[in-house]
């Protein structure tokens, strides 16, 4: 059995594993508990009561987060010459479009984020299986298709964020790093829960939000009174 660290040691006695603690206790709390040498990045992850099997019980939204994710995202557009220097001027890291199809093609994905015009998705199409099973093929519905370019690139760059039920019916997101200060992480958290709660299905029965749990990179998770937000 692998040993257990003193700094792990300290960070456990601060915690207790039974309590349900509200979203502003959980951003003191995971300051406290995160004994990383790096700026751990800070994850809600909500368990819904969905069936995600169902289309009709599929939770799928966008957020902008008040204070970003605390990371800069690489934006790939691709679009057709006339939408190029929008993107440019926008902040795009990378802007194109055959170049990069055929890039990608060869197994390149040194970005984060891929922003599309509807009027390349034909060729956009054909990088499917690349990008779908990383979740990087941009969608109307996260906002990733579309003609404001400038818009959606400035809107990722300052912490916009898309999210999606998987097959176990949780949501993962990453809402900010432990170096923000407690308030940005109640800030981004309660943004980001309040998007998950206004995004319930009419189909679903019974308990919508059945647990919420923040942690960082590396440390325990803290659960939160999903009533406190």
């Amino acid at each position: 059995m692998a040993k257990i660290s003193k700094k792990r040691k300290e960070a456990l006695a601060k915690l207790e594993p039974e309590k349900l603690y509200t979203v502003e206790e959980a951003a003191e709390l995971i300051k406290k508990i995160s004994y990383t040498k790096f700026d751990s990045s800070i994850d809600v992850d909500v368990r819904l009561g969905v069936d995600p099997r169902k289309a009709n019980q599929m939770v799928r939204g966008i957020v902008a987060l008040p204070h970003g994710t605390g990371k800069s995202k690489k934006v790939l557009v691709l679009c057709t010459p006339d939408k190029e220097e929008e993107a440019k001027s926008a902040g795009a890291d990378y802007v194109g479009l055959d170049e990069f199809v055929d890039k990608i093609k060869g197994g390149w994905i040194d970005f984060d984020v891929v922003v599309t015009t509807p009027n390349v998705m034909p060729k956009v199409g054909a990088l499917g299986k690349v990008l779908g099973p990383r979740g990087l093929m941009p969608n109307p519905k996260s906002g990733t298709v579309t003609m404001e370019i400038a818009k959606t690139v400035n809107e990722i760059k300052a912490g916009k964020i898309d999210f999606k039920v998987d097959k176990a019916g949780i949501i993962h997101a990453s809402i900010g790093k432990t170096s923000f200060e407690p308030n940005k992480i109640i800030d981004n958290a309660k943004e980001f829960l309040q998007t998950v709660v206004k995004l319930k299905p009419a189909s679903a029965k019974g308990t919508y939000i059945r647990s919420i749990c923040m942690s960082s990179t590396m440390s325990a998770g803290i659960r939160i009174e999903p009533k406190s937000i």
